[in-house]
């Protein structure tokens, strides 16, 4: 009993007790406030992309990893097929799949699919201790413990990392704030150790999400502005040396990147900063050799010189194709209305759609109002280089500030990336916090004598209390928000929907998987299953047959194909799926339900996609005086398309609500125009029992006698 007491006698040693308790309630914390969804569902997938990743990872458990990188999947894109293994990062994979044989090697028998449930929200509790990792390095302890509270509750990060959400995204974050971590202590240390970690963490990342592009655009950035600030030092030098040239040839073992690495336009400004880092150190060591006069000289006809070098070189390479341009989807963070006019499939993704005010809030709640009051902190406490008071923070104070100002924006441009924004916003509004507690609590620790002596301005004990007692009140209405977007928002897994009835019981729709079982067991193993892309993961997945699109949207042209055949006629639709072998069409119709996300109100992307490869399809057709309307008032031409009559078939005699007539969308909230029509090629084959899924089979060609 002596020797425990001993053990914590000191302040020092209590202090590492309670910080290791807080972070162990903070680890506990962020997995279980995600398993909601678990919870008041099952274990289950959630989402479209996670069926791929799950469907993916247990190709490589059951075949290896060899055969998942020579996988060729003929059960996709038909007639083209995918190569899987060099079109994906296999990072999620390879984790999931590794937790799996751990946990089998120690007989710990677990299903594969319960790994893939429960990998996120363990990766959310690591992103929380990495957190306090990289705050604290930025400012202090205090800072570090706050930040990871905030962060393993955050909705702008939850949103991505809830049970079941398989995603890249679920690791991603992990590693990226691991690579700003150990990127950070490289700086300020100048170790190769540190470097070194941090290239091995930009490699987790690059296998693991497509987002790795943040990376290495924003350390770039990043070394740039502390040359220009007069920051260079050889710490600088080292790390980034080491974290470029090791981690572009780590990088380029992913099959997905490959080349890119040193071939794609997203990449040419590490590349560029790499090239600018050794002139700048050249330069320092001729001038350390050189009288001013000599060494003025050789700076203008030698940078004069370079330059010139440069920009033939950069143009002839652009020109040869050497150096691709950039892509379609970095365009549009450039430029938000790009996507929108050049290329529909990408504009068509919610998540591609520029973010309101309200997704602000409710994304990230106190952190919004936090967040430029510690950027002002961030900026404030910057010192000059000559400063001995300065212990390096600086440096992790300007990453800070470079991270988060250039997560802002493209978290306004981009729904998707307010993930990337979520982080630093807490980093940050910790550091607010913090900063403002270090201020107000202070006079608080005198006693009262010196307390009063002491005074800068009247009544400073009591506004002091009101500070502490306002921001206590704030984080605790963070919490109360943070909880109840976890458990309301996002811990619905799209594949079974939830509605509340007038008793307050919960009614389930469960008519996806319903669709997709029936797929499974009532059709061909061979059978070939026709949708819009956003189905096409889960059909191959849970219904085991071959689909025509899928959520890779690789190829836009396909896609338009299977738009045409949705936007075309009866007669000239039939034409299109025969040409591509269709045996099923599957789609998804809200008009009873009240499900908005149906294929009616995607129909007009199905157009403007189609419209992008063939110029007879015009969305303008689709329109009756410039309203896109399924009533009476309707284009012709919409009310008579294939999609109109797959959703629609039978329902112009089913009433849907009291006191209206039968036929009436509840959706659009209209009734709808043509129910007098036939199936002539199709059939309907299933309905799912809330009709949210319609199954049609294509007809056989009608025998011909001699």
């Amino acid at each position: 009993m002596d020797t425990i007491t001993s053990v914590f006698s000191s302040e020092r040693k209590q202090e590492l007790l309670l910080r290791i308790l807080i972070l162990a309630l903070i680890y506990v914390i962020a997995f279980s406030t995600r398993l909601y969804s678990v919870l008041r569902y099952e274990s289950v997938i959630h989402e479209f992309d996670p069926y791929f990743n799950f469907r993916t990872t247990q190709y490589l458990v059951n075949e290896g990893f060899y055969n998942f990188l020579n996988w060729f999947d003929e059960a996709s894109w038909y007639p083209l097929g995918r190569i899987v293994g060099g079109t994906v990062y296999p990072g999620l994979m390879m984790t999931a799949a590794a937790v799996y044989w751990v946990l089998n090697f120690f007989n710990i028998t677990i299903n594969i699919r319960n790994v893939c449930v429960l990998l996120a929200p363990w990766f959310a509790s690591n992103t929380a201790m990495i957190t306090y990792f990289l705050s604290k390095e930025v400012k202090n302890t205090g800072t570090g413990l706050l930040a990871a509270a905030l962060i393993a509750i955050v909705p702008g990060y939850v949103s991505r990392s809830v049970a079941g959400s398989y995603d890249n995204e679920g690791i991603a974050i992990f590693t990226l704030l691991l690579t700003y971590a150990m990127w950070i202590k490289s700086v300020k240390t100048g170790s190769l150790f540190w470097s070194g970690l941090a290239t091995l963490a930009y490699f987790y990342m690059v296998s693991a999400w497509g987002g790795y592009i943040f990376i290495i655009n924003l350390i770039p950035l990043y070394v740039f502005v502390l040359l220009v600030s007069g920051r260079y030092s050889s710490r600088l030098y080292i790390a980034y040396c080491t974290f470029y040239t090791i981690g572009t040839l780590l990088s380029m073992q992913i099959t997905f990147v490959g080349f890119q690495a040193v071939q794609s336009s997203e990449h040419m400004a590490a590349f560029g900063m790499f090239g600018l880092l050794q002139i700048y150190a050249f330069l320092n060591w001729v001038k350390a050799h050189l009288s001013a006069e000599s060494y003025n000289r050789f700076f203008t006809v030698g940078i004069a010189s370079l330059l010139a070098f440069l920009a033939v070189s950069f143009t002839a390479a652009t020109a040869t194709g050497y150096i691709s341009p950039w892509t379609g989807r970095f365009y549009t963070l450039l430029d938000p209305t790009y996507a929108k006019e050049n290329i529909p499939i990408i504009a068509s993704v919610s998540e591609h759609q520029p973010t309101t005010w309200a997704s602000f809030f409710f994304d990230l709640h106190i952190l919004v109002i936090l967040f430029p009051a510690g950027l002002y902190f961030c900026f404030r406490d910057i010192k000059d280089v000559s400063d001995l008071r300065d212990d390096n923070r600086t440096d992790a104070k300007i990453f800070i500030i470079c991270y988060g100002i250039t997560s802002v924006y493209f978290a306004g441009v981009m729904v998707r990336l307010m993930l990337v924004l979520a982080p630093v916003s807490c980093v940050i509004g910790a550091i607010a916090i913090s900063s403002t507690l270090e201020t107000y609590l202070k006079p608080l620790k005198q006693n009262t004598t010196d307390r009063k002596n002491k005074e800068s301005y009247p009544l400073q004990a009591e506004v002091s209390y009101a500070v502490v007692a306002a921001l206590a009140c704030l984080l605790v209405f963070y919490t109360f928000h943070c909880s109840w977007v976890t458990s309301e928002a996002y811990s619905s897994p799209s594949i079974v929907l939830a509605a509340n009835q007038h008793d307050g019981s919960r009614l389930i729709f469960d008519d996806f998987r319903e669709a997709y079982r029936w797929i499974d067991m009532n059709t061909a193993e061979n059978a070939r299953v026709m949708s819009w892309w956003d189905y096409g993961y889960q059909i191959s997945a849970m219904g085991n047959r071959t689909i025509l699109v899928d959520n890779n949207t690789w190829n836009n042209s396909h896609i338009a194909q299977v738009g045409k055949a949705m936007a075309s006629t009866e007669e000239n639709a039939i034409k299109i799926m025969r040409s591509l072998h269709v045996d099923y069409v599957l789609i998804l119709f809200g008009g009873l339900t009240g499900y908005a996300s149906d294929d009616i109100n995607k129909f007009l992307w199905m157009v403007r996609i189609a419209g992008s490869t063939d110029p007879n399809i015009k969305e303008e057709q689709y329109f009756a005086n410039g309203e896109f309307r399924i009533d009476a008032g309707g284009s012709p031409i919409m009310l008579n398309s294939l999609m109109y009559k797959m959703c629609f078939w039978r329902f112009g005699d089913l009433y849907t609500e009291h006191n209206r007539p039968p036929g009436w969308d509840r959706v659009r909230n209209v009734e709808i125009g043509n129910k007098d029509f036939t199936l002539d090629h199709i059939e309907e084959v299933y309905t799912t029992q809330h009709w949210l899924v319609r199954i049609y089979k294509v007809k056989d060609l009608p025998n011909h006698s001699a």
